[in-house]
């Protein structure tokens, strides 16, 4: 970016009086320290500068002070800032006729939607930054955008067209005598090839490109490259075992020139990436000791530049190594330091920019069960007593930590946070629900059950792999509707997940099991378990929720639950007619005067409106809905469009803040993909994206007339007062598993109540 700046300054845009003199060197210290990874420094200065050129009259200078600001909130992970900063800049370039500047901002603005999930929109606005700069033949910027481009394709998980997008990239920075980009663009080339399948191929575009990256000048630039090729090394080391040691080697190699490197210039966050993976390598190799040496100065030089996105991750490794050499106490005082750090930054953090993503559970995501994971092993080993007590208590909020942070990775908003109501623990609000919180290990799955008596520990000797495999046939036996394949199954999980609990449950006054599920687990109806004799809903009434801590739990309020019936009975946009819709939407005005929109009049424009002008407090959808893998991907359809989960969280979010928010949302022919744990996790936080306190939605499509049978008997057992939400679903399903032509658990079971079910 320096080139731009002092060509900036040359044209004298900046201004030369002593004021401007002044905002200029706030402009070249904010460079020098965001050169130096010191962001929020860099902040600071870019800020004043903005601030100082607004108030003389100055736009162009202060566009570009604000471009830069922008970069440097994105840099610290704060992307509604940087949205802000770079929207203004870019306005800011389009009044000044700007086209570097606009084109800068443009370029800028695709990278933010890339690190917040918002892959279309990102990629409108790098491809309208690369024509703007190939027109105006700024070549070495249209190489930076053509780079960014691949990172947009790695994070789709297209690492062929990835690679071509940085060998296109590095073609233009050698044309523009941009040697360091051109470099960078080759390392990515070969992550990209790496990912691709294509070891050979990486390894050589690696290699070549490691030899020009030493014979390039040191500098803070340097480092960061260094460290990306070090971690390709490590990568492919996986992926070619013949090569393991020359490819350790050179990782090591260049993690140790990084450092080395960052130093002498005294830049702590790239000395830091360098030790800390250094370190990693050593761990790997079971060098223990020196490990631990690296990963103690790759967290110092973080914690003395207050660089939490770099100390969680040492601290978390530190945890690990601690661990290894027999220090348990130690290591779980340092695990509870990684994931209190990783909280203070976990609304900004994004984990997939670049490269291709991954279920935020086996990413970031294992800090926390590692941690949960020593920690239960040590209270299986304690008496019942309040240390043991606490402990329990603190492995359950640690994994509900992980599951709003995991639904937040899945929105790609801050949708749960609004939501996180309950300060009391909600096993606290009734005497007749077990709390049942699956925890899926390595080598055993952990059962925490809240009871009268306290939270108690369940360990079952069965590992989240072996279950989950269980769990898939399960499913995919009941979707398919084999019924003695899946029974078989029914039985294997009832033994696990509710047998150890039948003792205690049958000295307790409880009706209704809670269960919040974990990983493959959200993808089955716990309904349909069976313990040899009868299914699991004969027995409790049954509900589930994403979290505890994200459920607001209040009873239904019937005197204000008028709802807001939406359907579609009619073939639209390809999807199949639902005929017995209409009689569903026919039981909900004759039990509750519910207003209603059929087929045309279930338009997105209408339910805009009724939401922004109406007091409802059910809104029931009887339409086609899908749950996808990508938030962004799911919807539900209405008559004329799609709407999507932003769209409905926009529309129902409004009446979030009332005095009484929508109490249960309803889709009642909605579908999540067979096996999709991701997809599945959609369909559990539907409630909480929306706003609502509840909802009712199922995990495939069901035969719409079954749907509407089941629909009407849950609302019309709604009604009595002294039925919670649980138990007039529960009822529902009963009478349909009684239904002689719907008795098997296809039918009645994919239906699920999610998050209050008081």
């Amino acid at each position: 970016m320096l080139p731009a700046l002092l060509c900036a300054l040359a044209w004298g845009w900046l201004g030369t009086s002593a004021a401007d003199e002044a905002l200029a060197e706030r402009l070249k210290l904010g460079y020098k320290d965001f050169q130096d990874g010191d962001y929020a420094r860099a902040v600071q200065h870019w800020q004043t500068a903005a601030e100082g050129y607004a108030r003389d009259g100055n736009p162009r200078a202060q566009g570009h002070a604000l471009l830069r600001l922008g970069q440097a909130y994105h840099a610290l992970g704060h992307y509604d800032k940087a949205r802000a900063s770079l929207e203004m800049a870019l306005a800011l370039a389009e009044q000044t006729h700007d086209s570097l500047q606009r084109a800068m901002a443009l370029g800028s603005l695709g990278n933010v939607r890339i690190a917040t999930g918002q892959l279309q929109e990102a990629e409108t606005l790098l491809q309208q930054a690369f024509d703007l700069a190939a027109q105006a033949e700024y070549v070495a910027l249209a190489a930076s955008v053509a780079n960014n481009r691949g990172n947009l394709l790695m994070t789709r998980a297209d690492p062929g067209a990835a690679l071509a997008a940085y060998q296109h990239s590095a073609e233009l920075a050698q044309r523009a005598g941009q040697s360091a980009l051109a470099v960078r663009a080759q390392i990515n080339a070969a992550a990209a090839a790496l990912q691709a399948g294509e070891p050979a191929q990486a390894k050589a575009l690696l290699d070549t490109a490691y030899t020009a990256l030493t014979a390039l000048p040191n500098s803070h630039a340097k480092t960061y490259t260094l460290n990306k090729a070090g971690l390709t090394y490590r990568d492919l080391r996986a992926r070619w075992p013949i090569q393991n040691d020359a490819l350790l080697l050179r990782a090591a190699e260049a993690f140790r020139t990084a450092a080395d490197i960052a130093q002498h210039l005294d830049d702590p966050l790239a000395a830091s990436y360098a030790l800390g993976y250094l370190g990693h390598l050593y761990e790997q190799e079971h060098r223990y000791d020196e490990a631990l040496q690296l990963t103690r100065r790759a967290r110092r030089f973080a914690q003395r530049l207050h660089a939490p996105e770099s100390l969680y991750q040492w601290q978390w490794q530190t945890a690990r190594l601690l661990h290894a050499m027999g220090e348990s106490n130690v290591a779980l005082d340092t695990y509870r330091q990684a994931i209190g750090t990783l909280q203070s930054i976990r609304r900004e953090f994004s984990s997939s920019y670049g490269k291709a993503p991954a279920a935020f559970r086996t990413t970031t995501g294992r800090l926390y069960f590692e941690f949960v994971d020593l920690l239960l092993k040590r209270t299986a080993r304690l008496p019942e007593t309040p240390q043991k007590a606490a402990f329990l208590d603190e492995a359950r909020q640690t994994i509900e930590l992980f599951k709003a942070a995991e639904l937040q990775d899945y929105f790609q908003d801050d949708c749960v946070n609004a939501t996180e109501v309950s300060e009391t623990p909600l096993d606290h609000f009734t005497q007749t629900a077990a709390i049942v919180y699956p925890i899926l290990l390595d080598d055993r799955t952990e059962l925490l059950v809240s009871l009268r008596q306290g939270l108690k520990q369940y360990t079952v000797p069965v590992s989240a792999e072996r279950l989950e495999r269980v769990v898939r046939h399960f499913r995919q036996a009941l979707q398919e509707n084999k019924e003695r394949r899946y029974l078989k199954h029914a039985q294997r999980l009832y033994n696990w997940l509710i047998r150890p609990l039948e003792g205690d449950l049958a000295n307790l006054p409880v009706n209704t099991l809670v269960f919040v599920p974990d990983g493959a687990l959200r993808l089955i109806p716990m309904a349909a378990l069976h313990d040899g004799n009868d299914f699991l809903i004969r027995k409790y009434a049954l509900a589930t929720t994403p979290g505890l801590a994200l459920t607001d739990p209040k009873p239904l309020k019937r005197e204000k639950v008028r709802p807001l019936a939406l359907g579609l009975s009619e073939p639209v946009q390809g999807f199949s007619a639902l005929p017995y819709v209409t009689d569903e939407l026919a039981t909900l005005k004759s039990l509750y005067n519910a207003k209603l929109m059929l087929d045309q009049d279930f338009l997105i424009a209408n339910v805009e409106q009724a939401l922004r002008t109406g007091d409802y407090g059910i809104l029931h959808i009887a339409s086609h809905g899908q749950f996808a893998s990508d938030a962004s991907e799911s919807f539900i359809l209405t008559f004329d469009t799609k709407l999507t989960m932003d769209l409905l969280e926009e529309y129902i979010g409004r009446l979030r803040y009332r005095e009484d928010p929508l109490e249960l949302l309803t889709l009642s022919a909605c579908e999540t993909a067979l096996g999709d744990d991701r997809a599945a996790l959609g369909l559990a936080g539907i409630a909480i994206k929306a706003g609502a306190r509840s909802a009712v939605a199922t995990l495939w499509h069901v035969a719409d007339k079954a749907a509407a049978n089941l629909v009407s008997t849950f609302y019309g057992e709604l009604r009595a007062s002294d039925v919670s939400r649980a138990q007039a679903l529960q009822r529902a399903q009963i009478a349909l598993l009684n239904h002689p032509d719907y008795k098997s658990p296809f039918f009645w079971s994919p239906f699920l109540l999610i998050n209050n079910w008081f």
